[in-house]
C-alpha cells in the first residue's frame, strides 16, 4: 500500500469498513484497507448475529430504515451470501387479549408486506397466528400463563466475524489490498486537505506512510478518537451502548423457534445458534475501554430475570456457556437512553480529503458502503462507476445450492459424515472444496478438534493459511466461536489450536506458549469481570489481561 498512491484507503475492518473496501474495488478503484486488531474485532464480531428489518424501528413509524433493511435482507439471502445468511423463525408471546394481537399483527402483516414488494421477500415465509396451545407445542419451554396466543415471523441470522472476514477476502479477490495488525497513528495533511495515513505496524514494527486521495474512516465506536487525530471538531459525535449476550446449550431451552419479548427497555431476543441458544440484548451507555467492553454481572442478572419471567424451568448461571458484549456505534441525539439514539448512519466529509461513515446497523452495511464510497468518488477528479455490490455475491456464494444439492455425494467421496459436509458448506460455502483439500492432503485434519467437536482441525489450519488469523485469539473467539460455545471458554482446545496454527505460521515451541498463556489470561480476565457488580469493576478486571501477544 505505501509503494503508490491508492484512490481509496478504508480505515477500519468492521462490517462497514470491509462493505467499504469491497465497493470501492469493485468500481474499479485501487482501495487499501487498515485494521488495527484483527478482522471484525470490534462491535462486528459482537452483536446479535441478526440480519433483519428492525420490527421495532416499525413501531417508532421510521419506515424507510424498515424498508432499506429489509431489501438488504432479501438481497443476501438470496443473492449476496445464501451460504452465511440463514432463515431464523421467532415466537411473539401475546399477553393481552384482543387489541394486542390486532396491534401487533398489523405490525408484522406490514413488515412481510413490506418485503414482498420490492421482491425480496422470497426464500421466507409469512408470519402466522398462533393460539395458546399452539403456541405451546412450538415452544413448549414457555410458562403457561406468559401468553395468550403468539405471532411467529421470520428473519435472518449470520456468524457476523465470518461474515466479515469473507467480506474481506471479497474485497481482496477483487483487487483491494488489506491488513489486519495495522494501526493508523496519525493523518497525512497537505494544508487542509487529508493525503493518508501513517500505519504502524503493530506486530513487525516500522511505520508506513500509506497515501490516499480518498480516506475513509470507518471506524465505529472510535470514530471520535480517529477524527481527534485530524484536530478538527467532528461533525457528529458517536456514543457506545453496551449490549451483552449469553449463550447456553440448545437443551436448557425447549423450543423449536427463537423468542422475542418486550423488556421495559428495548427488546430481548432468544436465538437458535446450532446447539445453543443466544439470549441478548441490554442496551446501556458505555464510556470506558472501547477495545474490550466488560459484562458485569449485573448485565447477566438482568439477562436471566427477562428470560425467566417466560421460562417454564428458568436459567441459572450453571447453564450460561459463554458471554460477550460489544458496542453499538449510536449517532449522539437529544435523549439521554441509548436505546432511543439513532440506528440511522451518516456520512459526513468533515476536510478534504476525508470522508467518515458512522452509526447504521449491520443489516444495512452495505448501503453505508455505497454511501461513504459516493462522497469519497466526489472528491476524485475521475469518472467513476456507480455501486455494483447488489450484484457482486460474496466468495463461497456462487455455487453453493448446487454443492448444497450434492453434499451426501461429497460426504460420500470424503468420508466425512454429511454433517460435517453440511457445517462446511454453510461456514464456507464453495470454498469448502479447500478444506476438503487440506483434509485429503492430511487425513487427520478431518478429525474433529479436542473439546470443541463442532469444527474440524482442518478449519483451524485453513483460518491461518487463508483468512488472515494471526493469533490463537482470532481463531478461537472469531474464525470460530469455541470461545462463547463451550463451557471452558476453548482453554481445552486451546494447546492443540496452537500446534496446528504453528505449522503454517511458523511458530516455534516458546511461541505456542505464549499464544496459550495469553489466551488463557484473557478468559480468565473475562470471567472475573463478570463476576463484579457493576461497569467500572468489571472494566478494571478485564483490563487485566494484556493486550497483544509478544512475538
Amino acid at each position: 500500500m505505501a509503494e503508490r498512491e491508492l484512490d481509496v484507503l478504508v480505515v477500519g475492518a468492521g462490517v462497514v469498513g470491509a462493505g467499504t473496501a469491497l465497493d470501492a474495488a469493485t468500481r474499479g478503484l485501487s482501495t487499501g484497507l487498515v485494521e488495527a486488531r484483527d478482522w471484525a474485532s470490534g462491535t462486528s464480531s459482537r452483536s446479535s448475529k441478526l440480519i433483519h428489518g428492525g420490527l421495532r424501528y416499525l413501531e417508532m413509524l421510521d419506515f424507510a430504515l424498515v424498508r432499506e433493511a429489509l431489501k438488504e435482507r432479501g438481497l443476501l439471502l438470496e443473492r449476496l451470501a445464501p451460504h452465511l445468511v440463514k432463515p431464523v423463525p421467532f415466537l411473539y408471546p401475546l399477553q393481552h387479549k384482543g387489541w394486542e394481537r390486532l396491534y401487533a399483527g398489523s405490525g408484522v402483516a406490514m413488515y412481510d408486506a413490506m418485503s414482498m414488494a420490492r421482491g425480496h421477500g422470497r426464500g421466507l415465509p409469512t408470519h402466522r397466528h398462533l393460539t395458546r396451545s399452539h403456541a405451546l407445542r412450538v415452544a413448549p419451554c414457555l410458562k403457561k400463563d406468559a401468553l395468550v396466543g403468539a405471532l411467529q415471523y421470520y428473519d435472518a441470522q449470520m456468524d457476523d466475524a465470518r461474515y466479515v472476514a469473507t467480506l474481506v477476502r471479497t474485497a481482496v479477490a477483487y483487487g483491494a489490498k488489506a491488513a489486519n495488525r495495522a494501526r493508523v497513528t496519525g493523518f497525512l495533511r497537505e494544508g487542509e486537505r487529508v493525503v493518508g495515513a501513517m500505519v504502524r505496524d503493530v506486530e513487525g514494527g516500522g511505520e508506513y506512510e500509506i497515501r490516499a486521495k480518498q480516506v475513509v474512516n470507518a471506524t465505529g465506536v472510535w470514530t471520535d478518537d480517529t477524527q481527534a487525530m485530524v484536530g478538527e471538531r467532528g461533525r457528529f459525535h458517536v456514543r457506545a451502548s453496551k449490549g451483552i449476550h449469553l449463550v447456553v446449550p440448545r437443551d436448557r431451552i425447549h423450543s423449536t423457534t427463537g423468542l422475542i419479548l418486550r423488556t421495559e427497555k428495548s427488546v430481548l431476543f432468544v436465538i437458535p445458534w446450532g446447539r445453543h441458544w443466544i439470549v441478548g440484548t441490554t442496551d446501556t451507555d458505555w464510556d470506558l475501554d472501547k477495545a474490550h467492553p466488560a459484562a458485569s454481572s449485573a448485565d447477566i442478572d438482568y439477562l436471566l430475570e427477562h428470560v425467566n419471567s417466560v421460562l417454564a424451568v428458568p436459567l441459572t448461571r450453571d447453564d450460561v456457556q459463554g458471554v460477550y458484549a460489544g458496542l453499538r456505534p449510536l449517532l449522539a441525539g437529544e435523549s439521554d437512553a441509548t436505546s432511543k439514539l439513532s440506528r440511522e448512519h451518516t456520512v459526513a466529509h468533515p476536510v478534504p480529503g476525508l470522508v467518515v461513515v458512522a452509526g447504521g446497523k449491520y443489516t444495512t452495511y452495505r448501503v453505508m458502503a455505497k454511501d461513504a464510497v459516493d462522497a469519497a468518488v466526489h472528491g476524485l477528479d475521475m469518472r467513476v462507476a456507480e455501486c455494483v455490490t447488489e450484484d457482486v455475491p460474496l466468495l463461497g456464494a456462487e455455487g453453493y445450492r448446487a454443492l448444497w444439492n450434492a453434499r451426501a455425494r461429497i460426504a460420500a467421496r470424503t468420508g466425512l459424515h454429511v454433517v460435517r459436509v453440511e457445517h462446511l458448506l454453510n461456514r464456507y460455502g464453495t470454498m469448502t472444496e479447500e478444506l476438503l483439500a487440506l483434509i485429503a492432503e492430511d487425513p487427520s485434519l478431518g478429525e474433529p478438534l479436542p473439546a470443541a467437536d463442532d469444527y474440524l482441525r482442518a478449519e483451524i489450519v485453513y483460518a491461518a493459511s487463508h483468512e488472515g488469523a494471526r493469533h490463537l485469539d482470532d481463531v478461537l473467539t472469531r474464525r470460530t466461536r469455541i470461545s462463547i460455545e463451550t463451557f471452558d471458554r476453548g482453554t481445552r482446545s486451546a494447546r492443540d489450536a496452537a500446534g496446528l496454527m504453528a505449522q503454517v505460521l511458523g511458530w516455534d515451541k516458546d511461541q505456542i506458549e505464549r499464544e496459550v498463556q495469553h489466551y488463557e489470561k484473557r478468559v480468565e480476565a473475562e470471567r472475573e469481570s463478570q463476576r463484579q457488580p457493576d461497569d467500572l469493576t468489571a472494566d478494571a478486571a478485564r483490563l487485566g489481561a494484556p493486550d497483544i501477544v509478544p512475538l
